[in-house]
């Protein structure tokens, strides 16, 4: 799990504490069998048209209307429960952090590719004197929010974000892995539309699975799903591993500054600590409950595989993890 956060310009002095973390290079001790177990305003805002709500149907899953096809993960109630449980995973990774950002008395906080909208909805109760847009594909964000956070159905790829430049304060993205031919534009258009001294936070999940104590043999089916997911996400042209290149892209797109984290997320209950082991029950049961959004689109599509052929890959990944 990678975060990064950088000012666009120079920002008056300031710092933030970090958590405390099990950084990349420490490994985690396993525990033992026998222990406990773009919108600016209104008048610039699209019209949500019928085909937004017109979800396109494939192997029993539901996705996106607007801009069909460009986002190959579902948008149906199994998929939205998954990542409102995902928001909750990161909120106990990061200790209850939201950002790491030194954020003061921000005026203007664009998320991209907000979701469930989960993450805007606690930034406007917090920043209740700030303006909170987020934008998605899916309309599938609750009706009931604070007067301060906005939603909009909107692509980030394209090229104008339909606001003045250096318009907000903070932008925030997470897990986007998948999403975008080229995350590096999306950096690119932030800085464009930050203020100077403004940040940008990307909390991004590193797709590569990775074994501390060197047990995770080379055929492990969760190891060769990994593969396939990342073969078919780079022949859609939605690139998987995205979190290590972050923070040169930053860099690279005029960003100052620029501080890097790593968390690391077991995915199942294997670690010592107790932290740990209680994010890695979390993230086995979100990976097993999402196994089926996250690979269906891409396969199907991809692979040109019958839906049953998925369900038969998977399915050895899912008594693997166990």
């Amino acid at each position: 799990m990678e975060s990064q956060r950088a000012p666009r310009s120079p920002p008056v002095p300031a710092g933030f504490e970090s958590p405390t973390t099990t950084g990349f290079d420490t490994p985690i001790e396993a525990d033992s069998p026998s222990a406990e177990n773009s919108p600016g305003n209104d008048s610039d805002s699209k019209t949500l048209t019928d085909d937004v709500y017109q979800y396109a149907k494939e192997n029993g899953r539901t996705y996106h209307g607007y801009r069909a096809g460009t986002y190959h993960f579902p948008n149906d109630p199994s998929e939205t429960d998954r990542l409102d449980f995902q928001y909750e995973i990161l909120k106990h990774c990061f200790l209850g952090r939201n950002y790491f950002a030194p954020l003061n008395d921000p005026k203007h906080i664009l998320d991209v590719g907000t979701g469930t909208g989960q993450w805007a909805i606690e930034m406007g109760d917090e920043f209740p004197e700030a303006e909170v847009q987020a934008t998605d594909l899916s309309p599938i964000q609750p009706q009931e929010v604070p007067e301060n956070v906005h939603f909009f159905i909107d692509d980030a790829s394209e090229e104008d974000w339909a606001l003045p430049p250096s318009y907000f304060d903070y932008i925030h993205t997470r897990v986007l892995l998948g999403c975008f031919e080229d995350f590096r534009d999306i950096i690119k258009k932030a800085f464009l539309y930050l203020k100077p001294g403004g940040y940008m936070e990307s909390q991004e999940i590193m797709s590569t699975l990775y074994c501390d104590d060197g047990t995770m043999p080379d055929h492990f089916p969760f190891l060769q799903w990994n593969r396939d997911l990342d073969e078919a996400a780079m022949a859609a042209g939605r690139p998987m591993r995205i979190a290590n290149k972050m923070k040169r892209w930053y860099k690279e797109a005029g960003f100052v500054d620029v501080e890097e984290k790593t968390f690391k997320l077991p995915i199942n209950t294997w670690p010592r600590d107790r932290h740990l082991k209680y994010i890695g029950q979390m993230q086995e049961d979100n990976w097993l409950s999402g196994l089926g959004g996250i690979t269906m689109g891409l396969f199907s599509r991809m692979f040109s595989w019958s839906k049953t052929e998925i369900e038969v890959s998977f399915s050895w990944t899912i008594v693997s993890t166990r």
